[in-house]
């Protein structure tokens, strides 16, 4: 099976598994440079980037999901506030030329876009 990882900055390893925890992903290695973490058929991989400013991150990916709702969600649940300033935040879905799409931004500035599949 070929596939791609999204390749993504971590001021601490620690702060973003347990950030990435709370939105049902799983430690599946860690290294004193890298670690990799997976949900339901996702995986993404870090880098150690501890100079990293979130304010002037311009790391993103698209997570296409099935339940775009649920996942949102989690993602309320696991207390990530809805705004337009810092990091982490969410977005709303909105409908968007045809996409539902929401967004969500890391404790490390990543902009995640939530696409609904």
């Amino acid at each position: 099976m070929e596939r791609a990882t999204p390749n993504l900055p971590s001021r601490d390893f620690d702060a973003t598994r347990a950030f990435y925890a709370a939105l049902g992903f799983e430690a599946n290695f860690q290294s004193a440079q890298w670690m990799i973490l997976s949900r339901a058929g996702v995986t993404l991989e870090f880098f150690l980037h501890p100079n990293l400013n979130p304010l002037e991150s311009w790391f993103s990916y698209c997570l296409r999901l099935d339940d775009l709702g649920a996942f949102y969600t989690v993602c309320r649940s696991a207390k990530i506030a809805e705004g337009s300033e810092g990091a982490p935040r969410l977005h709303p879905p909105t409908d968007q030329g045809g996409m539902r799409m929401a967004a969500l931004i890391d404790i490390d500035g990543t902009l995640l876009r939530l696409i609904q599949n």
